[in-house]
């Protein structure tokens, strides 16, 4: 199973990221309409993804995966025993079963299934949205290099993908699916900052959001430490220099790194807790 071409895909629980995977695979010609299949928790949700998309829908999980030669599991982590096991019945080992579920680890999803099927673990996050996403992927006790080559040939279309150990993926939640949401917090103060200085709302957020993409970019792809990017922009007796003692004084480098520890610690508790 090295590429996608003529491969059927089923998506269950074809939610916001369950669709973002529908239309990068479209976008990016990795398969024809014609191979996806969707299933979701409505048929308001069917008949809307059905239009839009032009794929196949079914009501029923377990008859969007029989004939599938990939499965990607999109449903909330709560819901995993009860999908896979839907799911066992019909899956098969020529199979691939992609989860996407955060705090589910790949031998508790293995657990529920009889047979051997492989499984991949990917964590994406919100950006995949807009095709600059992040997802750390790893593989089960029966999934293969090739099984994780054809799961990166997905997720590279919505941004960037890692292949990693799973001890890792409790960071990886906190850090880059949660991440986003405290990205927006820093942009949402800098742009009250800017306003606050006598800038129009939409320009001061327009500043505020580009100067971190642009920051973002820099790091990607100069390689540099971030540090040494900061002592770029901070020149001797400087404004930045002033704007970094007040950061320094309000703990805002030990509130975001006590931010990623506490998130990673919730994300190993999402699935007994409900979330």
């Amino acid at each position: 199973m090295n590429s996608l071409a003529d491969k059927k895909i089923a998506v269950i629980g074809a939610g916001k990221m369950g669709e973002t995977l529908i239309s990068a695979i479209l976008k990016s010609g990795l398969t024809d309409r014609q191979y996806i299949t969707a299933s979701a928790g409505t048929s308001e949700r069917l008949v809307y993804l059905e239009k839009k998309y032009g794929i196949r829908v079914e009501e029923r999980n377990a008859d969007a995966a029989h004939k599938a030669d990939l499965v990607l599991l999109c449903v909330k982590p709560q819901m995993y025993k009860t999908i896979v096991g839907e799911l066992d019945p019909v899956l098969k080992p020529s199979q691939l079963l992609i989860s996407i579920m955060a705090g589910v680890t790949s031998a508790a999803v293995e657990k529920h299934l009889t047979g051997r099927i492989p499984v991949v673990r990917a964590m994406p996050n919100m950006p995949s949205l807009v095709g600059e996403g992040m997802t750390a992927i790893c593989g089960g006790s029966h999934a293969t290099a090739g099984h994780l080559s054809l799961t990166q040939s997905i997720f590279d279309r919505l941004g960037k993908s890692i292949i990693l150990a799973e001890k890792h993926f409790d960071a990886v939640t906190s850090l880059s699916a949660s991440g986003p949401a405290f990205i927006y917090i820093i942009i949402e103060a800098l742009a009250e900052g800017g306003v606050k200085t006598g800038l129009p709302r939409d320009v001061a957020t327009l500043l505020a959001a580009q100067s971190c993409y642009g920051a973002a970019k820099m790091v990607l792809e100069t390689g540099e430490h971030p540090a040494v990017l900061k002592d770029m922009v901070t020149t001797p007796a400087g404004c930045t220099i002033d704007g970094i003692l007040k950061l320094e004084e309000g703990g805002l480098r030990v509130t975001l790194i006590k931010t990623i520890v506490e998130a990673a610690r919730r994300s190993g508790e999402l699935v007994e807790n409900g979330g």
